[in-house]
């Protein structure tokens, strides 16, 4: 029996949100924020927070600076149930990566501090922990700047071992879309961009046309439309679940969370529709709580909200 049931090698920081401030940030003035919260970021650690916090057994690869970020980020991933033996500490002085995200009720500017985030390297990995799970995930491709020249290669021989692979890319801030991406798709299973994201990465501005072309590259194509909930491309099938009407705290980390969701119950062999019944649940939990973890700390809660909306 594999050790783990997903594994993810990814980034690891906190997230800095600022509530309250004003639409317009004017330079040189002094300007105060109503509320904000210190949480766990990163979009490799918030999937693997929540895939633990849904039960599953997860293995987690990062590198962290030498720094009290470094260490909180990783307090919150034990907490959680994640496994983080394998999360190593820069040795050449850099700090854990930082976002702060300036929200301003339906839109926010998002501000990030590499640090370590970009330093993970192919070399950095033991392939043996990696495939002691039945699946892989991957998140931030191009954030990864030290891990994705090789990612193809991983992926391939994740899968010649056994393993089904996952990948949500997030946002590409050079907005090229290229850097290997489409080499990368040929050995995803599951790929996991919201609504801009696939239409980027397919180049063009139909979602429709997007997910068909992108799911002749593709297993399985899940795309992410807010609150509308989320469509699935496998091959000529289309499926779609709605979303989860829940009163919205702080949608950072929604996603994130979704793919959390989906994964969860993909590991298990569940059908693409409880995949993505399960990816709009955990997406629309985690809005009820500042970040794209806090609300996943509470077990009790967690469960109170399943059982209500399963």
């Amino acid at each position: 029996m594999p050790q783990f049931d997903i594994t993810i090698a990814g980034e690891l920081n906190l997230d800095l949100i600022l509530y309250g401030l004003p639409e317009q940030l004017i330079p040189e003035r002094e300007l105060l924020a109503k509320e904000m919260s210190l949480t766990l970021g990163a979009s490799s650690g918030i999937v693997a927070h929540n895939l633990a916090a849904l039960g599953s057994r997860v293995g987690f690869y990062s590198k962290i600076g030498k720094d009290a970020m470094g260490d909180i980020a990783l307090q919150r991933l034990s907490e959680a149930g994640v496994d983080v033996s394998r999360v190593q500490r820069a040795s050449d002085g850099t700090n854990t990566g930082l976002t702060v995200i300036l929200q301003h009720g339906k839109w926010r500017n998002i501000l990030t501090y590499l640090g370590t985030i970009a330093q993970l390297k192919y070399e950095d990995l033991d392939f043996e922990y990696l495939s002691s799970a039945r699946h892989f995930h991957l998140c931030s491709y191009y954030l990864q700047a030290g891990l994705r020249p090789r990612v193809p290669e991983l992926f391939q021989k994740l899968k010649a071992a056994g393993l089904s692979v996952s990948l949500d890319t997030n946002d590409d801030p050079e907005g090229t879309w290229q850097g290997g991406l489409q080499e990368a798709l040929r050995y995803v299973d599951v790929f996991l961009p919201n609504e801009r994201e696939a239409k980027q990465a397919a180049g063009t501005e139909d979602l429709e046309e997007a997910a068909a072309k992108l799911s002749q590259v593709v297993g399985v194509v899940v795309v992410k439309v807010g609150a509308d909930g989320s469509i699935a491309r496998r091959g000529q099938e289309r499926v779609s679940s709605p979303g989860v009407k829940v009163k919205v705290t702080d949608p950072v980390g929604a996603g994130d969370s979704f793919d959390a969701g989906f994964v969860s119950e993909y590991v298990k062999g569940a059908s693409l529709e409880q995949c993505l019944r399960a990816g709009n649940l955990a997406g629309a939990y985690s809005t009820t709580a500042a970040g794209g973890t806090e609300a996943f700390r509470d077990r009790e809660r967690l469960k109170a909200f399943w059982r209500e909306h399963s």
